[in-house]
């Protein structure tokens, strides 16, 4: 199991995937949980999920833990699958919960209520693909993967023990 979720094939397009989806959800979990960027931090952002949106704190936590640590993560590729999977559990509830009621596009002229579900649909996408290929290049699952799980050039099977 270990292998897979560090495994990558070091493809370049997977990294860029991989380090945009990284950088805007490391942004947007330092507003929620820091208030950096201008964002009302983490007693705001908790007292928001549990008064306007009826989501319990432990929740709203793990949410904000999700986009702010899942988003370093991706950024320096480390376990990058679990950290695009608590993204794209966070962007589902968000659609299904938050955005579904106002339909498929952006309210870019402030005319509706909210966002529709377009900018989490792309969200998904992208994290859809980092949980299938792995980190790509330049990630530190791809070192941890090489050093724990190759031996000689040789790739070791799960559930293999070094040294035999």
């Amino acid at each position: 199991m270990l292998a897979w979720i560090v495994g990558t094939d070091g493809d370049w397009v997977t990294t860029i995937v991989r380090i945009v989806l990284g950088v805007i959800f490391f942004a947007h979990g330092a507003q929620m949980a820091l208030g950096w960027f201008g964002g009302p931090g983490l007693q705001s952002t908790v007292r928001t999920f549990r008064e306007n949106l009826r989501i319990p704190a432990p929740l709203a936590l793990l949410s904000v833990a999700a986009e702010f640590l899942g988003g370093l993560g991706l950024i320096v590729g480390l376990l990058s699958r679990i950290a695009a999977f608590g993204i794209a559990i966070v962007m589902s509830v968000a659609l299904l919960v938050v955005h579904r009621k106002f339909g498929f596009f952006m309210n870019w002229f402030g005319e509706k209520q909210g966002h529709g579900i377009e900018y989490h649909v792309l969200v998904l996408a992208l994290a859809l693909t980092v949980i299938i290929k792995g980190a790509g290049a330049f990630s530190l699952d791809q070192v941890l993967y090489q050093h724990v799980f190759t031996q000689n050039g040789v790739t070791l099977g799960v559930g293999t023990e070094r040294g035999q």
